[in-house]
């Protein structure tokens, strides 16, 4: 989920924690607990700061190890270790460290939920888990956590609210997961021009009833298109080139750490007189007839590189910034 979701998440495991009556009966626990699931909603993402090493070095490395099992124990650990360390070990262990544990849990559970996906089974795989459920920004779950803080503001009783709003995001959740299953399951039927052997992947929208639509072909191509809720529309088809530039392109440290990532990276060379330009796209994001999620490389002519880029970014923005490094 977007930042700004796992804050006010953690705001309301802070208030859910208020049906713990250790909790609830001491406000200097209490003041900790709502730190500690602060923290704990935000802290698998102190990985961001991977950024300051370049996007190469964040992109591969982004919801990884920071999303791990051994990182949750860490994590939790570090956060509770902090606060105690504040309070000079005067907070009940056990209650403290719960609902950090809980905070950090429903951070790195609700991230598998949508199209980008982490690696929380790390060290025992590093398959990239993603579920495609919930888009990385969901209205329902933001607003319906800012609704049940304002009713706290305003002076109704956290124990109630809170366990609501949470029974209800469970509902919510199983409804999305149910809806994508069974579209799943029906797609063969919706698609007139599916062929035996075609898949499909949906990926969730911002729009509770529109999902994005891709079908990996028969030849290794993709066809992008979308499920409004009544039909499907194919929008644009991804043939992926064969081209030794593509090949080449696969050395680079750029565009090794975006395939690490995505399973859907499609491939197309363009040739110039200077040399080629590889643009590594992945399917899964189209916006505004464009696939801003990338890898570019420009190579000359004996395929040695001579600019990269991996990250999001328009098509205008990207031909600047290679540019940029070109010269």
């Amino acid at each position: 989920m977007d930042s700004g979701t796992h804050l006010v998440m953690g705001l309301g495991l802070g208030g859910l924690a208020t049906i713990d009556p250790v909790v609830s009966s001491d406000p200097t626990l209490f003041a900790a607990v709502m730190a500690g699931t602060i923290l704990g909603s935000q802290a698998p993402d102190a990985d961001s700061l991977l950024r300051l090493k370049g996007n190469a070095a964040y992109i591969k490395n982004h919801r990884g190890a920071s999303h791990s099992l051994p990182a949750i124990a860490i994590w939790t650990a570090l956060i509770t270790f902090g606060l105690q360390a504040i309070y000079r070990g005067s907070l009940p262990w056990l209650h403290l460290m719960a609902w950090v544990l809980l905070a950090v849990v429903v951070h790195v559970v609700t991230d598998l939920f949508n199209a980008y996906g982490t690696q929380a089974m790390r060290p025992f795989s590093e398959k990239w888990i993603a579920w495609n459920i919930i888009h990385l920004f969901d209205p329902v779950i933001f607003t319906s956590h800012v609704i049940a803080l304002l009713l706290w503001a305003i002076g109704q009783k956290p124990q109630i609210v809170f366990p609501i709003l949470y029974g209800g995001l469970i509902v919510y959740f199983v409804w999305r997961t149910l809806t994508q299953r069974k579209l799943m399951m029906a797609l063969p039927q919706l698609d007139p021009s599916y062929k035996q052997g075609e898949m499909y992947l949906l990926v969730p929208t911002i729009s509770l009833q529109r999902w994005q639509l891709i079908k990996t072909m028969t030849d290794g191509s993709y066809a992008i298109g979308e499920w409004n809720g009544r039909k499907v529309a194919w929008l644009d088809v991804a043939r992926c080139s064969d081209h030794p530039a593509v090949a080449h392109s696969r050395s680079d440290s750029s565009v090794q750490a975006f395939l690490y990532l995505t399973s859907f990276a499609c491939a197309e060379v363009k040739e110039f007189s200077w040399g080629y330009e590889v643009r590594w796209a992945d399917v899964r994001y189209r916006h505004r007839k464009q696939y801003p999620f990338m890898a570019t490389l420009m190579m000359d002519k004996d395929y040695k590189t001579l600019a990269s880029y991996v990250g999001w970014l328009s098509d205008e923005r990207l031909q600047k910034r290679l540019r940029m490094n070109t010269y």
